[in-house]
């Protein structure tokens, strides 16, 4: 969500009737999450008119009349108490990622249209640098299926010195907390994840080794079956089933690409061991298959995981 940094005054071109629909969207988003909204706040978002502000703030009474109510002391739309969304769909998690993202100073609060933030605080975590350059050519291969060479440090104690390696990108991914890249190691003759941050440099595309369809651990999917911890109290079993929205039968199936199990037990914590339900909220309900699926998976990239670690 961000503003055309523009002043509109025609709404009579497609990207125009865009930028309108983009400020009603933004009067329902403040309304919603900050009770009111006024036209200053549409004036400093979009860089319109005072006037085209006010006819934004009339469009939208006229398409949800009783949402808004006019507090003429506060010069400010309030919202009703039987407020009904009809643009948007509120969604907690994208707000809390926009809260996330402007405290970690990678989004302006404009960015985010969140206008009054309450006191945020975010666990400082060391920044795993990425240059904009060296994403821009990763990128390019992956959008023309070329291969490029990356100058890569592993933490392999076999390879500890910085060095080039010819890899054909297909894919990004995430664990929460770092990024890597997921490409056919032409060296290797396999597929593996390499640590963005630890990717130095890149240069001379050429052709591709193998493309996506060949990554078979990539291409193979694993459901994860969640369940509370058995461990816990019944009434601490029914906040997991509710914090993690878990059918009425207390148990969530995770679609996972079979190269990203590794990462989820992790990330999830399914690694702690001894019986420590605290620390362990959920379990992995289908262990064996769990277990089975990660040391297919893990069998044929050991390399990969010990070039990933911490």
């Amino acid at each position: 969500m961000q503003g055309s940094g523009a002043a509109i005054t025609d709404e009579t071109t497609p990207a125009r009737r865009w930028g309108a629909a983009q400020r009603l969207e933004f009067i329902e988003f403040r309304a919603f999450w900050e009770g009111a909204v006024n036209r200053s706040d549409l004036t400093d978002q979009f860089r319109v008119s005072a006037p085209q502000a006010s006819s934004d703030l009339a469009a939208y009474k006229e398409l949800a009349p009783a949402n808004l109510a006019y507090d003429a002391s506060a010069k400010r739309y309030v919202a009703s108490e039987t407020f009904t969304p009809k643009l948007t769909r509120p969604n907690a998690e994208q707000y809390l990622a926009q809260l996330q993202a402007w405290r970690a100073g990678v989004v302006e609060l404009t960015d985010a249209w969140i206008g009054d933030p309450p006191s945020v605080e975010a666990m400082p975590l060391p920044a795993r640098r990425v240059e904009a350059s060296l994403l821009r050519d990763l990128m390019t291969a992956m959008r023309e299926s070329r291969s490029v060479e990356i100058l890569y440090q592993s933490m392999s104690v076999v390879r500890p010195d910085p060095r080039w390696r010819r890899v054909s990108p297909h894919a990004l991914a995430t664990d929460g907390l770092r990024w890597h890249l997921r490409a056919f190691c032409h060296e290797d003759q396999l597929f593996k994840d390499f640590i963005l941050s630890r990717c130095r440099s890149a240069r001379n595309l050429g052709m591709a080794g193998a493309g996506p369809s060949q990554d078979a651990d990539w291409q193979a999917f694993f459901g994860v079956l969640l369940s509370p911890n058995p461990s816990l109290s019944p009434g601490q079993r029914a906040a997991v089933v509710d914090e993690y929205a878990m059918p009425a039968r207390g148990e969530l199936q995770l679609s996972v690409r079979r190269a990203l199990l590794y990462y989820l037990k992790m990330r999830l914590r399914l690694d702690v061991e001894g019986d420590r339900p605290a620390e362990r909220p959920v379990v992995v309900a289908n262990r064996a298959d769990f277990e089975t699926a990660l040391a297919a998976a893990r069998g044929e990239v050991i390399e990969a995981i010990a070039e990933t670690s911490t």
